[in-house]
């Protein structure tokens, strides 16, 4: 008789539940009123989604935890709906050359009389005519673009106010620390007095969501100006937001040991294009250890 293999990096939530709330990263076109702009993150998003349950299982958290945890995790890129790969592209590659701070809290550090909140309404006061002097046409479309990296606390709010009824109807209860979590990368100040559990989660979420992009071929391709996908990459990222106090040596240990055993082939092949190699796979083991 044949034995039933566990998914390694499974999917929690019922498949239709799945595909509903992925489906909620759809935004209507504001360029082409009855249109709809297709969920860029949608592949990110479930992937992550996967991850994120397996490091959590691994942690000690509970099937109904971890289930909560992963609608989060699908969700968590939902404040970037209706993302243009040109436009946001083109914006962020721009600052990126410039070095222009690109998250909320690299912006306050650098312009600190910046209003807590306003980083965008700061970013497009200083940098209108600069974008638009290199043919980037800074409309509201473009502000929407902003939006999604530099004011993405408000850009969340209003799509979880906007979808609330149907997460509703489909029988999700949110939490607050849902969208807390959600918000860990960007706002990490957010969770400063946050119980224990909380903040690992959403440590989970922040190295799961990274490495995943660290990952994606597409993302590389369409606004990270990267060739080539690489997990060593991947980890350095990892450590520098573990020297910055974002993440724990744990979390961080957790996601090695899963991705040294395999239980992430299925996901990394899907967002690279190619499986990991077996140098890749010793790599990863050499370092599995050292966060602890």
């Amino acid at each position: 008789m044949a034995t039933m293999q566990v998914d390694p990096a499974p999917l929690l939530i019922e498949k239709q539940i799945t595909r509903r709330l992925l489906d909620l990263y759809s935004y209507p076109d504001p360029r082409r009123p009855g249109r709809w702009i297709p969920g860029y993150d949608r592949a990110h998003a479930l992937r992550t989604g996967r991850m994120c349950a397996a490091v959590a299982l691994r942690l000690g958290y509970g099937l109904d935890r971890a289930r909560q945890f992963q609608t989060a995790c699908l969700l968590h890129d939902l404040g970037r709906a209706g993302l243009d790969p040109r436009l946001f592209g083109a914006i962020w590659s721009w600052a990126k050359r410039k070095g222009i701070p690109t998250r909320p809290a690299e912006w306050r550090a650098a312009y600190p009389r910046t209003p807590y909140g306003r980083e965008t309404d700061a970013f497009l006061a200083q940098f209108r005519r600069p974008l638009e002097a290199e043919g980037i046409v800074m409309d509201a479309w473009a502000r929407e673009q902003v939006e999604m990296r530099l004011g993405y606390e408000r850009r969340l709010a209003r799509q979880l106010r906007r979808l609330r009824p149907r997460l509703r109807a489909l029988g999700i209860e949110w939490a607050g620390w849902m969208e807390r979590i959600m918000l860990y990368y960007y706002y990490p100040e957010r969770l400063e007095q946050a119980p224990g559990w909380v903040r690992q989660l959403a440590e989970i979420l922040v190295a799961c969501e990274q490495f995943e992009a660290y990952s994606n071929r597409r993302r590389a391709r369409d606004y990270y100006a990267r060739t080539k996908e690489s997990l060593a990459e991947a980890f350095a990222y990892l450590e520098t937001l573990r020297c910055r106090g974002v993440l724990s040596g744990p979390v961080i240990e957790a996601v090695g040991e899963l991705v040294a055993s395999g239980s992430f082939d299925r996901v990394l092949k899907e967002a690279r294009g190619r499986a990991v190699t077996p140098r890749e796979r010793t790599f990863v083991r050499s370092i599995v250890g050292r966060e602890a």
